[in-house]
């Protein structure tokens, strides 16, 4: 499911452009047309991959799980974050499903008149995410072991 209204508005509502979890790939392109608006000057995006090794074991591969309230609990981040920090634009999208060393799991960014208002908004909607949005990552090592992570 995606939020993408038609034009800019001051709402925070009409702030926030996308918001999806899907099992598909996701799109960098996506996310930063998202985040165009004609009064930012500034666009802070992050991108966060799988990597090749969690708390000194090497990661073969992972599986992201949503709970099927997670598309709800990260539309109320987003908003949340919209309405908190002075941004013309937000987007974010997470990646649910199998995913291998190098795969996209999440990207998102705001865009701000000014870079540091970008810079912290996006933090916060990273951060915020991560503490609580349902989206669990079940990790398996190299050495056949395994681990779920960011689970209650």
């Amino acid at each position: 499911m995606v939020t993408t209204p038609a034009a800019p508005s001051a709402s925070p509502g009409d702030v926030v452009r996308l918001v999806a979890v899907q099992d598909t790939a996701l799109s960098i392109d996506e996310v930063v047309a998202a985040l165009d608006h004609p009064a930012a000057g500034g666009v802070d995006l992050f991108i966060g991959r799988v990597r090749d090794h969690d708390g000194g074991q090497e990661v073969g591969a992972l599986e992201y799980t949503a709970h099927p309230g997670a598309l709800a609990a990260l539309h109320e981040v987003a908003a949340e974050v919209a309405a908190e920090f002075d941004v013309e634009a937000l987007a974010v999208v997470h990646r649910t499903g199998a995913l291998e060393v190098g795969d996209l799991a999440v990207v998102l960014g705001t865009a701000a008149a000014h870079r540091g208002v970008a810079f912290d908004a996006t933090r916060a909607l990273i951060d915020r995410l991560k503490a609580r949005v349902p989206i669990w990552k079940h990790q398996r090592y190299a050495d056949g072991s395994d681990s779920w992570v960011g689970t209650p």
